[in-house]
């Protein structure tokens, strides 16, 4: 994929993985390092997403520093129901992310509400819906990494 960006794509991906201003008019404060405008910025950000280069450009929070949870969870689906229950369990507007393993533990997705209570919610209403069990794993120790991907 990476084969189909061009100079100032890759600058700007490497550029904004390191954070983003908090200001006035942050993409224009983002855009002049790299010697573009703020509308060039923003279009090329809306042209990587509409790609595929981008599955996604916005903040993370941290569940927990505002009342809230987020939990790994996994599920054993099988083969052939994956694709549904995999739509099933994205319809939640708490789930994040959702992966697909080789493993017997097939499904994974992260789980982030406003509340533990929520989270657990969540997880017995997947775990209703599907007929699936639903296996939650909160967090114990939160590990900080600095992942730079470069393009």
């Amino acid at each position: 994929m990476t084969d189909h960006l061009d100079a100032t794509d890759r600058a700007v991906i490497n550029a904004l993985q390191g954070g983003f201003p908090v200001s006035e008019r942050p993409f224009a404060e983002a855009a002049a390092p790299l010697g573009l405008t703020e509308q060039q910025l923003i279009d090329r950000i809306a042209d990587l997403r509409a790609r595929g280069v981008l599955t996604r450009f916005g903040p993370l929070f941290k569940p927990e520093a505002l009342g809230g949870e987020a939990v790994l969870c996994a599920m054993t689906v099988p083969a052939d129901r994956f694709d549904a229950v995999a739509e099933q369990v994205n319809a939640w507007p708490e789930v994040a992310h959702n992966y697909a393993r080789d493993h017997t533990l097939n499904m994974w997705f992260v789980v982030a509400a406003d509340s533990p209570r929520r989270c657990r919610e969540v997880c017995a209403e997947i775990s209703e819906l599907t007929g699936l069990t639903v296996l939650p794993m909160p967090k114990l120790h939160e590990f900080h990494l600095d992942l730079r991907l470069t393009a």
